[in-house]
């Protein structure tokens, strides 16, 4: 299988993580929408990452999707979120709420960097920023009562979106406002499987 998309993105990093998780075998291609997008376009129409290749040639994407198809390659690895039950329930609302945060974190670093300045709409970054603070008190309240395996898709999520959000944004989001989260990212990090995949 081949993972297409560089580690600065949140979520060709969570699936790369979670490729080594379940121990499956991969190559990564750190193709760029931007910089590589023609060569991305050749293999996805849409120019979107994580894009995986599978075994028998397949293209697929959305990260979601493709752990989704990857945890039924490795029926015998730890499972990345509990089959049934509350447990289950709360690895989707906390993974929910993680992706959430990256999406709206990306929007706003694409208002910021690909629209000129005289351009951005106020309200719709103050609108934005909203929703990222939302998502990150629901998480840090989320924590404060339970934290999930970091080695789970949601603990992984988490991760993935704490580093990027204070890796991009660091202006708007700050350890102070949210420690459990720093917090539960740290330890995450350290992870050997964290470290040999490192977002830059």
């Amino acid at each position: 299988m081949i993972l297409i998309g560089i580690l600065d993105s949140p979520y060709v990093r969570r699936v790369a993580i979670c490729m080594k998780v379940l121990g499956l075998a991969f190559e990564h291609r750190p193709l760029s929408v931007f910089a590589d997008f023609d060569a991305i376009r050749q293999i996805n129409p849409v120019v979107k990452v994580p894009t995986l290749i599978t075994a028998d040639g397949q293209v697929l994407m959305d990260s979601t999707l493709i752990l989704s198809f990857l945890e039924q390659l490795a029926p015998n690895a730890p499972g990345l979120i509990p089959a049934s039950g509350p447990e289950r329930l709360r690895a989707l609302c906390l993974t929910g709420l993680a992706l959430a945060a990256c999406e709206k974190a990306v929007q706003l670093v694409y208002e910021r960097r690909l629209r000129p300045e005289e351009k951005q709409h106020q309200p719709w970054v103050d609108r934005v920023v909203t929703q990222i603070h939302g998502a990150w008190q629901s998480l840090e309240e989320s924590l404060q009562e339970g934290q999930p395996d970091v080695l789970t898709v949601a603990g992984i999520s988490i991760a993935v979106a704490w580093s990027f959000t204070r890796m991009m944004i660091p202006d708007v989001i700050t350890t102070d406002r949210y420690p459990d989260v720093d917090r539960f990212t740290q330890l995450a990090e350290r992870q050997p499987v964290f470290l040999a995949t490192p977002q830059v």
